[in-house]
């Protein structure tokens, strides 16, 4: 019989997205089918079409990414708690964008209310990228304090803006800032040892300072909309600790555009407040990844297709 207080849910950001996500949970299961359904009437698109076959280029416009995510998401815990209905985890966070995710999974949030935000979300960040550009680039072989040393430098050269926006593991680091200051991070990065510098294929600078612009606006949107204090923990990206009141979580959501997701330690609080298997619910399995680096003793497993579902239901039962 599975613990599942002792089990966390895991929800992905942005970069797990791929064409096709969903289309074979939708297909075996009603509870999924459903979900993206719900999704396109809330959105007056066919979001689910955009999912299953793309284009790949308009999957991958924040806009639409951020929804298409979050819809999995819950498209596959649905599909998950309709074949094992006490599937009700010990914990919940999400990487980034999953953050409203496991907000959404942890009762703190309608679907739907998170499905408008996340959009909003979308279109807002885009719009500050168009106003303040950026970019952002992963770091390998470096550690924190070394990544936040490469920032201070290359802020001072240029004058502009660098932090690191996402520390996903131990050795793997994404550094963001505008376009200028990244690439002198990069530069002074591999002079101070990394193993790899990959800048990435994005157009904004997200969970930068360069986000101030979508965070006036975004409050407005967290203001107007109705959450309830969470059923299951969840634990925030910008603390890297429990939200435990609305007020928190509004907070909270609000920091994330601007702050770094200190994801090693969220997961690193959940393990210490007793946390003994990770599940990941999305598209692909980089959350599963990061864990084997976070604490290889902990089991990782990621729910993204009909075939690695029922097997995890099978072994749950």
């Amino acid at each position: 019989m599975a613990n599942w207080s002792t089990t966390a849910f895991v929800f992905p950001g942005q970069g797990s997205q791929q064409v096709g996500m969903g289309k074979d949970l939708a297909e075996a299961y009603p509870a999924a089918r459903q979900t993206f359904v719900q999704a396109d009437d809330v959105l007056g698109f066919s979001l689910s079409r955009l999912c299953f076959d793309g284009p790949e280029h308009d999957l991958n416009d924040t806009i639409n990414t951020q929804p298409a995510l979050y819809t999995a998401g819950i498209a596959t815990l649905r599909a998950l708690q309709s074949e094992l209905p006490d599937a009700v985890p010990g914990f919940v966070a999400g990487h980034s964008l999953g953050e409203f995710t496991a907000l959404a999974a942890a009762g703190a949030l309608s679907f739907e209310d998170g499905l408008r935000l996340v959009r909003e979300r979308g279109r807002l960040m885009k719009q500050a990228g168009t106003q303040s550009p950026g970019a952002m680039a992963a770091l390998l072989g470096l550690d924190a304090d070394q990544a936040w040393a490469v920032c201070r430098q290359a802020s001072q050269q240029t004058g502009g803006v660098l932090v690191v926006a996402n520390d996903n593991c131990p050795g793997q680091l994404v550094l963001s800032g505008d376009d200028a200051t990244i690439e002198a991070g990069m530069a002074l990065a591999k002079d101070a040892g990394a193993k790899r510098v990959v800048k990435l294929a994005v157009s904004i600078a997200a969970h930068s300072p360069l986000m101030e612009s979508a965070s006036v606006a975004f409050r407005e949107a967290l203001a107007a909309t109705t959450f309830q204090p969470p059923t299951v923990p969840i634990y925030g990206n910008v603390n890297a600790a429990p939200l435990t009141s609305v007020d928190e979580i509004r907070t909270e959501l609000d920091r994330q555009l601007t702050h770094s997701v200190r994801w090693t330690e969220s997961v690193q609080a959940m393990i210490a407040a007793g946390a003994a298997r990770f599940v990941e619910l999305g598209p692909k399995d980089v959350l599963a990844g990061l864990m084997k680096r976070i604490d290889r003793n902990v089991p990782g497993a990621a729910l993204n297709s009909v075939e690695t579902l029922r097997a995890f239901v099978q072994e749950n039962q």
